[in-house]
């Protein structure tokens, strides 16, 4: 099983292998690029045998069975490819700006073909600064365990929400650093 969630913001897809691999399922959303998180829509590129036994036991474990509603939505962000490629490439623009300008203010920044980054502050712990972003109102995510624990996902949104998030890091992590200095 291929998971092809992100596959949209610059990764290559492996559906041309399903031909070649018959034990070979790929996975992709509707949640990610076509912005229908909401929807809970997936749907699965396979050998028909693969096919027909996810459709035996889907019922079974499915817990977001699809309405005609959430189908339609569905229906309608695939064909919209203008909507799509628009939506899809400001988030690739957003997410290089963001990078470059989180490693300017010295973040780690891990290779992302996602609609988020993985970044580390070289000076400043994760988890302060997730919560200096949280009085701003600005929410990331901090996981605290052992081999991320000093990382924040940070999601990519709109320019706006890019330079918000940026303004607010200088803010902090200058603040921080001549407290360290003094």
């Amino acid at each position: 099983v291929i998971d092809e969630a992100y596959v949209d913001f610059g990764a290559e897809s492996a559906v041309s292998l399903v031909n070649d691999f018959p034990n070979l399922l790929v996975i992709q959303t509707v949640s990610k690029s076509r912005s229908l998180a909401g929807l809970r829509v997936g749907f699965a590129i396979g050998n028909s045998d693969l096919i027909d036994a996810l459709n035996i036991v889907k019922d079974c474990f499915n817990s977001y069975p699809l309405d005609r509603l959430a189908l339609a939505g569905a229906e309608a962000a695939i064909c919209d490819l203008s909507y799509f490629n628009a939506t899809r490439q400001q988030v690739v623009n957003s997410r290089e700006w963001l990078t470059m300008q989180l490693m300017d203010i010295g973040f780690s920044v891990l290779p992302s073909k996602a609609n988020f980054l993985f970044v580390m502050h070289k000076l400043q712990p994760a988890q302060e600064i997730q919560h200096q972003l949280r009085q701003r109102n600005i929410l990331v995510r901090h996981f605290p365990k052992p081999r991320v624990s000093n990382f924040l996902r940070i999601s990519v949104g709109t320019a706006e929400q890019c330079e918000m998030l940026v303004h607010a890091l200088r803010e902090i992590i200058v603040s921080d650093t001549s407290d360290v200095a003094c």
